[in-house]
């Protein structure tokens, strides 16, 4: 089950000169994601969803997988290995929610606003993820 926790881990989403402080939920696939990192991914935009694939695989062992998301979550897609970034409706979503192509594991929130995604155009090269507290 993804829980908030708000002593939790962050991570911090780097795109260009901006920063993003993404706070963490409990999760198993958290957990492993925030042991291999850094990383610098490509994302591409699918509505208002970025999403990158991640290495190596990101296992997610009894985490709580959903498909609607609220704008400012992250979330990992196991089909694909991929970090998704939500901050609007998706192709998939009925109404203004956003919605994965296929259930997700919540990984956490963004701290601030996310609609500022909706500016960085069609891709992101070079986003990068690297820890922040740790608890």
């Amino acid at each position: 089950m993804s829980t908030h926790n708000g002593d939790g881990a962050t991570m911090l989403l780097g795109i260009g000169e901006k920063t993003f402080e993404v706070e963490l939920y409990d999760t198993c696939a958290g957990r492993e994601l925030l042991a291999n990192l850094p990383q610098t991914i490509s994302m591409s935009r699918w509505g208002d969803e970025f999403y990158g694939t991640l290495h190596p695989k990101i296992g997610h062992a009894g985490d709580t997988l959903r498909d609607v998301f609220e704008i400012g979550e992250v979330a990992m897609w196991p089909p694909g290995n991929a970090f998704c970034i939500f901050f609007g409706p998706t192709p998939a979503s009925v109404g203004a929610e956003p919605r994965a192509a296929s259930p997700c594991v919540p990984l956490g929130r963004i701290k601030g606003d996310a609609t500022l995604f909706r500016n960085f155009g069609s891709s992101l090269k070079n986003a990068t993820l690297t820890a922040g507290n740790q608890v």
